[in-house]
């Protein structure tokens, strides 16, 4: 055999592996699953591919009740559903009694429990979160060095021309996530950085830095440290809770704080910070700016509270010298949906501001517990901050 036919042979050889080793990498196609398809009428057909599967559902925040889905010869289950009114909204399918996500779709809610897809309902006219033709910020994700040796992460949102102005500084909102999820949660889900992108360019928000830290400090130690990630606790105002918020504080103030201040270009005051939250990041909030009021004077909370009770005990000189508090708060914010699990607590915690004369700005929107009302709270505070 000569040396020429000898190499054809290995070039066939080496083609055949290629290509047997790329078959066996290569999962088996399937038909085409398109899903979610979102129609002109704005109702949404979803699709899921499962021929052995005997039952799939779709749930979803735009549904009552989970419903039936039905499979063809291909062994695709679909369903439409009835027009959807426009914003984003999670949902996932129920296979034979699992929660699953949209394997057909990349957007995700990022969340330490539950898994969940998102379909994005464009409204005739685009919504503040929508992306729009606007001149746009940057996304950066960040890690600090935390409490107990660990490493803490960030996601940094800079406003449209922040790295074209080398010379100009930003006054900063650090914004945090509800119970379970992640520092990503305000960015994926509620678009963030859409609204405030959208916003500045219609000149009703100022350019600002905002920072979502992770909020769960707990899960991330015993994470790094090879422990078990620790139940969440059982009463928001019990010690667990309290214990875990103060926690936080002390991580945001004394690392995430001076990590943003170094690495980013700040108007490092109280005047030009700024904190709020959703759910247990609302009450985070409200306990880190309670005990700092020295580093804050801008307080949004959306779809949280302290009770009457934890206000009395612990912070007694938000009531007690009302005087003081307004003129140290430039914005406090407090917004709850009607549906809300918290609502009562919420209204609760008005009442109780109201007879201490506390001053403050309120709203309650309809709808329940869900970022298609954060997304709401942001869009209306973000154009009173740093004014």
């Amino acid at each position: 055999m000569n040396q020429q036919t000898t190499s054809h042979l290995w070039l066939l050889w080496a083609a055949l592996i290629c290509l047997y080793t790329g078959a066996v990498a290569q999962p088996p196609r399937g038909p085409l699953v398109v899903s979610p398809q979102v129609n002109a009428d704005k109702s949404v057909t979803f699709r899921y591919l499962s021929p052995i599967a005997k039952e799939v559902k779709l749930s979803g925040q735009f549904l009552k009740a989970p419903v039936e889905m039905s499979k063809d010869a291909q062994g695709i289950w679909s369903v439409t559903t009835e027009p959807i009114k426009p914003d984003i909204y999670p949902y996932s399918f129920q296979v034979d009694g699992v929660t699953v996500m949209d394997p057909a779709n990349v957007a995700f809610f990022p969340n330490e429990r539950f898994k969940a897809s998102l379909v994005d309902i464009p409204g005739e006219t685009p919504l503040v979160h929508a992306l729009k033709d606007v001149p746009h910020g940057s996304i950066n994700y960040e890690y600090y060095p935390s409490l107990e040796g660990t490493t803490g992460s960030l996601v940094v949102y800079t406003p449209p021309g922040y790295d074209q102005s080398p010379s100009k500084k930003y006054p900063v909102f650090y914004l945090i996530s509800g119970t379970t999820d992640t520092e990503e949660t305000f960015f994926k889900v509620g678009k963030t950085n859409l609204i405030l992108d959208n916003l500045i360019a219609e000149g009703k928000a100022k350019p600002m830095i905002i920072v979502m830290p992770y909020g769960n400090i707990a899960a991330r130690v015993a994470e790094q440290k090879g422990g078990g990630k620790p139940a969440d606790p059982t009463v928001r105002d019990g010690a667990d809770a309290v214990k875990r918020a103060n926690d936080f504080a002390t991580d945001l103030v004394s690392r995430v704080i001076p990590y943003v201040e170094k690495n980013y270009r700040t108007v490092a005051n109280r005047e030009n910070r700024a904190i709020g939250g959703f759910s247990r990041g609302g009450g985070q909030t409200l306990r880190t700016a309670f005990s700092n009021l020295d580093k804050f004077a801008w307080v949004c909370s959306y779809s949280s509270y302290l009770s009457p009770a934890e206000m009395d005990q612990n912070f007694p000189q938000i009531g007690g010298n009302s005087a003081n508090t307004n003129k140290q708060l430039k914005l406090f914010w407090v917004s709850v949906g009607s549906d809300d699990f918290l609502y009562k607590g919420t209204v609760e915690f008005m009442d109780y501001l109201k007879a201490k004369n506390v001053a403050f700005k309120s709203l309650i929107t309809d709808g329940g517990h869900t970022w298609m009302n954060v997304k709401k709270y942001v869009a209306e505070t973000t154009p009173l901050l740093f004014q």
